[in-house]
């Protein structure tokens, strides 16, 4: 039997809604086109129930997908890696999933250390995957068949995998564990939080710089952000966030800035650049960024011993379980909590606190 076509107008889509709605299971996964284009959108919807899989195109002219996030609702969604999925979901159609089971989540809490799709197909069932169109342009229509093939891939497994991670799980006893860690990843993805207008453009490698640089890696980033928007491009594609830096740095140190802009600019871009450098050289003192206070200080000697004590405790608990260590706590979570435990272990997964106590 072969695949079924694409769902890619009002009539498929009705005729599928009720299908979800009445389904006891749904897998879902999701395809963007991040690489490709600026902003990203949701290109992609992969469906598997009880009846089959299913591809729904969220691009297709006159595609109301209300209905159908409506009939999701209500379902516990079984999906892998879920966290970019979830984002994707929230942010360009405001949904959100009362409980997911993410497989991913499932096989780290068992102690498996290749957690990829394809090696939890070919581990727990025998089967190998063919991964090549994980890079794919998902917005280019129609879909190839290999395409179609690797959407449908990554769904079609996913029930049977859930059903021995689950067995796995409930057998260790760490199927609470697993459902307070999806729970809380639903809350971390789909909190929206209003983007801080002086930070968004400190990109990494920036911390060295001092005032006058920053204010021009300032200047170019929102240049380079404005180009990307227009090209439709990734703003990596425009420009490195190394780049940025080193000319933001070059800018103010006296070093001729055109003779490191890349080769692949234009001249129109180019003008752009230089234009937006001059800005930032040009900003007024009282208008600099600051470079931001290091809070970092030297723990005492007592909170040294409670880390050392909390990090042999986390790892002997860690080889009991057959667990990564960081599952636990991070490095980091372990030297707040040796300055406050009160306040850090707030934090902390019910069960994580548990096996640190």
């Amino acid at each position: 039997m072969g695949a079924r076509p694409v769902i890619n107008d009002a009539v498929k889509l009705s005729q599928f809604v009720p299908v979800v709605q009445a389904a006891e299971w749904i897998a879902l996964d999701t395809e963007a086109d991040s690489l490709h284009a600026y902003p990203e959108r949701l290109c992609l919807m992969q469906f598997c129930t009880a009846a089959g899989d299913e591809l729904v195109d969220p691009l297709a002219p006159r595609m109301e997908l209300g209905p159908l996030f409506d009939a999701l609702s209500g379902h516990r969604i079984l999906m892998h890696a879920a966290d970019y999925d979830l984002r994707l979901l929230q942010k360009h159609h405001r949904f959100v999933p009362g409980a997911i089971f993410d497989t991913m989540l499932a096989a780290r809490l068992l102690g498996v250390k290749s957690f990829g799709l394809g090696n939890l197909v070919e581990q727990y069932l025998g089967i190998k995957l063919e991964k090549s169109s994980q890079k794919a342009n998902w917005a280019l229509r129609p879909l190839t068949a290999k395409m179609e093939r690797y959407a449908r891939d990554d769904v079609r497994h996913l029930k049977p995998l859930v059903d021995k991670l689950t067995s796995d799980l409930q057998a260790k006893g760490r199927l609470n564990w697993h459902q307070e860690w999806c729970a809380q990843l639903i809350k971390d993805a789909t909190t929206v939080v209003e983007a801080d207008s002086e930070a968004i453009w400190r990109v990494k490698g920036c911390s060295w710089l001092g005032p006058e640089a920053l204010a021009v890696l300032r200047e170019i980033w929102h240049w380079r952000e404005s180009e990307a928007r227009a090209a439709g491009k990734p703003p990596f594609f425009i420009l490195a966030h190394e780049k940025l830096v080193e000319i933001a740095a070059a800018a103010v140190n006296g070093v001729p800035v055109e003779s490191i802009f890349p080769r692949h600019l234009s001249d129109r871009r180019r003008r752009g650049l230089a234009e937006a450098i001059e800005v930032g050289r040009n900003v007024a003192p009282d208008k600099l960024p600051r470079v931001p206070e290091r809070k970092s200080r030297r723990p005492s000697e007592a909170e040294k011993k409670r880390c050392f004590q909390l990090e042999r405790r986390r790892d002997q608990r860690a080889k009991e379980l057959d667990l990564d260590p960081t599952l636990i706590a991070s490095r980091s979570v372990l030297w707040e909590l040796a300055r406050n435990w009160d306040a850090a272990q707030e934090e902390l997964m019910g069960w994580q606190r548990t096996l640190l106590e």
